[in-house]
């Protein structure tokens, strides 16, 4: 017996447009079979003719004194799923208490943050018929993200029976561990959900974020790719796939997804500023004599001391204190290396010497580090500031794009990220104003700020 191809079995789940304009267009009971029909349709070969259909149905009901609450649901629901949820809204209260109206009156108040009106749309949508398993999920999802962990956990044990075979239980379970600090556990939820259903695009935005918080940035990627390939396009996916893009040097693509970001929401204050950002860095001017400089004294600090013709008394104790190169040299200060058992004067002058050579000297790395200490954090910074200074950049909870930045800088804490001026940050590749702006705010609500700000 022949199998057919994964290609063919795709196809025969695709609903014939001739289907979907006849949902669309003529008047009919709207509920949960019709729903799938339109979902199903709303593919990549498919969405533009959904939304053609669409909007010749809200021609056609303009002006008319009266239209029915399927007509209305169809439209609310249609422009919901094509991620148009501003537009949605108008028709979705229209619709009055139709049940799938009343949930996706949910969604629409849920991807607008505001939870606490989603819980209820969510429970009455249950009440008046409309998948009672699948809204008291969503309704879980809502008391989550309200901070009611343990009611969301406890509502959602009281439902596994019926609903651990669906993608979405795995995914809120993923959500709640996720909230408890078990990342391992999420994981293994969020990854259950998109066995159960491929492009469950919340499930796959979780797991590119966990990979891009990893470094692997062509995971978090492909993952991102695939939960933007049909509609609802998740507005953070797309700010955070434009942000991968850009760091891998793929501007053209970053600046696809922030617009895809504003054609959504005209006002997102974020992707406009992300797009001043490709257009300013685009116009950048590259100092090819400096990045040589830079290039040349990197390798110059590499040198082994192998490669020099110190003093058998000099090696060995450079060795038993694990210098190796002339760049650990800069590192660790003359008192340091007096310290160490048989290292003298004389073997002291021989290593000045050899930095003189090079246009170093023993320490100047230290010493500078020391000095822009000195210069950020004063004496009279209160507990709280005090406490903050040596909290985990991880604990800003930073966009991507600024993350990326503090790795390259190897900025591992607050306190060494305040002994950094703004024009330092700036210089740092694919890190703009926008990334500077973020940074001043996290740090200002820690009464801190960066040097010389």
């Amino acid at each position: 017996m022949l199998h057919s191809s994964p290609a063919t079995a795709v196809a025969k789940t695709i609903p014939n447009i001739d289907d979907v304009r006849q949902l669309i267009q003529q008047e009919s009971d709207f509920g949960s079979s019709q729903l799938n029909l339109l979902k199903q349709s709303i593919n990549r070969q498919q969405v533009a003719q959904v939304r053609q259909e669409i909007n010749a149905l809200q021609t056609s009901i303009e002006g008319k004194a009266k239209v029915s609450d399927n007509t209305l649901a169809k439209i609310g629901v249609g422009l919901c799923l094509l991620g148009e949820h501003a537009e949605a809204v108008d028709f979705l209260k229209r619709a009055g208490k139709h049940p799938v109206a009343t949930f996706y009156l949910g969604v629409v108040h849920l991807n607008a943050n505001e939870p606490k009106e989603a819980e209820k749309f969510f429970a009455d949508a249950g009440k008046l018929g409309f998948d009672e398993i699948g809204s008291e999920l969503q309704r879980v999802g809502a008391v989550r993200v309200q901070g009611r962990v343990e009611d969301a956990e406890k509502a959602l044990r009281a439902i596994a029976g019926k609903a651990v075979s669906r993608a979405e239980y795995s995914f809120q379970m993923g959500c709640i561990l996720a909230d408890r600090g078990d990342t391992m556990g999420a994981v293994e939820y969020f990854e259950r959900a998109v066995d159960m259903d491929p492009y469950h695009n919340r499930a796959l935005f979780w797991l590119a974020n966990e990979n891009a918080r990893a470094g692997n940035d062509e995971e978090a990627i492909q993952l991102l790719e695939r939960s933007l390939s049909k509609p609802p396009f998740l507005t953070p996916a797309l700010l955070n796939l434009g942000l991968l893009y850009e760091d891998n040097g793929n501007m053209g693509a970053a600046a696809f997804c922030f617009r895809r970001v504003l054609e959504q929401e005209p006002n997102h204050e974020r992707a406009k500023l992300y797009l001043k950002d490709i257009d300013a860095s685009e116009g950048m001017f590259v100092d090819e004599d400096s990045m040589r400089e830079e290039s040349r004294l990197r390798q110059l600090l590499a040198r082994n001391l192998a490669d020099f013709e110190l003093s058998v008394r000099s090696r060995n104790c450079l060795s038993r204190l694990n210098i190796n190169t002339l760049g650990d040299l800069t590192r660790i200060s003359e008192q340091e290396l007096l310290a160490s058992r048989n290292f003298g004067e004389t073997s002291l002058k021989e290593l000045r010497e050899l930095m003189e050579s090079q246009n170093m000297k023993i320490g100047q790395a230290s010493e500078s580090a020391k000095a822009e200490q000195v210069a950020v954090l004063p004496t009279d910074l209160t507990p709280e500031q005090r406490s903050a200074i040596e909290m985990s950049i991880s604990d800003l909870a930073l966009s991507v794009r600024a993350r990326k930045c503090m790795s390259r800088l190897n900025i591992t804490t607050v306190g060494e990220l305040i002994q950094r001026t703004p024009d330092e940050l700036l210089s740092t590749r694919n890190f703009g104003v926008t990334s500077l702006n973020e940074i001043r705010a996290k740090l200002q609500e820690a009464g801190l700020a960066l040097r010389n700000d």
